[in-house]
């Protein structure tokens, strides 16, 4: 099979194929159908390498369905291939390094998200962004009312704007908070229409409500949390799908000296923010009968709050694992002291099972409240938590 690569830039794609140790044509397009007559359903299958980004999987699905073979490339060790190094790094130099990697078989593969884990993690990324600016705008308005002396009352998100319009206030600053009052109302029907996508295709994962069996595990922990993983079998262990996620000590170790530092924050920022939420969660709300929690305060006398929320969300992370690859709901009774190993298929009973996800069905509803109204040209009242 051929030897290629591509470099996706936002303006520009760089494409390199070698033969043997020789560049046998290089090209530089501004768009993937620029590359049909290299690359097209007509043309000798290839082995095409491209490094992870955003349009990786688009390309990756075009170019699979034109007959090839494609590596999705692990961005974060290409460094070892040669990609960046002397200073020198290029769109030529890049891709002439990964096309030589083909040749050789020594390409760092990165994980192809399935089509449905997609979909999921796109919801997300938009009900994130849409969470961060009805954040920053209700922040905002806090902060123009305080300039002016005037404090709206400590409030959910999805009553402030009730409650900053029924706060007394001149109108001055009525007019120069209704702007952004009047966007976060269309934010919350947004948002209210998302969530609703998010249920639905959560109802196609069954792991999903599995998984928010946990304590401190919502429904968007637990979809965030699978759009990430996708398989959980592609671990061997809860450690390395601990490291996946960036939530486990960097080391700086030699000869007899050992030292461990901060975690490497390496991996997805936002399922690792999100299950640091739900280690404050069970730190601060955690029943007094699971272990976890005990374990979680115990830790919190040696170490103080900061360490033992990070060790619990590295914990939780490893106990979702292990769910996950069992098949099995959270019992405290089953979790061990020490591992997420001792969560069991056969050591669960159906009425156990049955109670569990009556649990978390309860949990469900109080964690979405938002009614489904959507805007159809008149204003919606939504109301819903974060």
């Amino acid at each position: 099979m051929r030897s290629i690569a591509l470099d996706l830039g936002a303006n520009r794609i760089a494409f390199c194929e070698m033969k043997g140790e020789e560049v046998k044509t290089r090209l530089t397009v501004t768009r993937l159908s620029g590359l049909e007559r290299e690359l097209g359903p007509n043309t000798p299958a290839a082995v095409v390498a491209i490094e992870a980004c955003r349009e990786a999987w688009h390309v990756h699905d075009v170019l699979t369905a034109w007959g090839h073979q494609v590596v999705l490339v692990d961005t974060t060790r290409v460094r070892a291939l040669g990609i960046g190094v002397h200073g020198k790094k290029t769109d030529r130099v890049d891709v002439e390094t990964l096309a030589r990697a083909v040749v050789r078989g020594t390409l760092p593969r990165a994980h192809v998200l399935s089509p449905h884990r997609r979909e999921l993690r796109l919801q997300l990324g938009v009900r994130r962004a849409l969470v961060a600016t009805r954040a920053e705008y209700i922040t905002t308005v806090r902060g123009l009312c305080r300039a002016h002396g005037v404090r709206i009352p400590t409030c959910t998100a999805e009553h402030f704007v009730k409650h900053a319009r029924e706060t007394k206030k001149s109108e001055a600053v009525i007019q120069l908070c209704e702007p952004m009052l009047t966007m976060l109302e269309r934010v919350e029907v947004q948002l209210a229409i998302v969530e609703t996508k998010l249920e639905e295709l959560c109802a196609k994962e069954p792991i999903i409500e599995l998984l928010a069996t946990a304590p401190g595990v919502s429904r968007i922990v637990a979809a965030a949390f699978v759009a990430c993983v996708d398989e959980a079998k592609r671990f061997d262990r809860a450690h390395q799908l601990e490291s996946y996620l960036g939530l486990v000590p960097c080391e700086d170790s030699s000869g007899d000296r050992r030292r461990l530092g901060h975690i490497t924050k390496h991996g997805n920022a936002y399922v690792r923010a999100l299950l640091v939420q739900a280690a404050w969660n069970i730190l601060n709300r955690g029943a007094d009968t699971d272990p976890l929690y005990a374990w979680a305060k115990a830790l919190e006398q040696r170490r103080g709050k900061r360490i033992a929320v990070v060790a619990i969300a590295r914990r939780l992370a490893g106990i979702l694992w292990a769910m996950w690859r069992d098949g099995t709901f959270y019992d405290a009774r089953l979790l061990g002291t020490s591992s997420a190993k001792g969560l069991r298929v056969q050591a669960q009973s159906a009425e156990d099972r049955a109670d569990a996800m009556a649990r978390v069905a309860e949990k469900m509803k109080r964690h979405m409240r938002r009614p489904r109204a959507v805007l159809k040209g008149e204003k919606t009242s939504v109301t819903h938590g974060a």
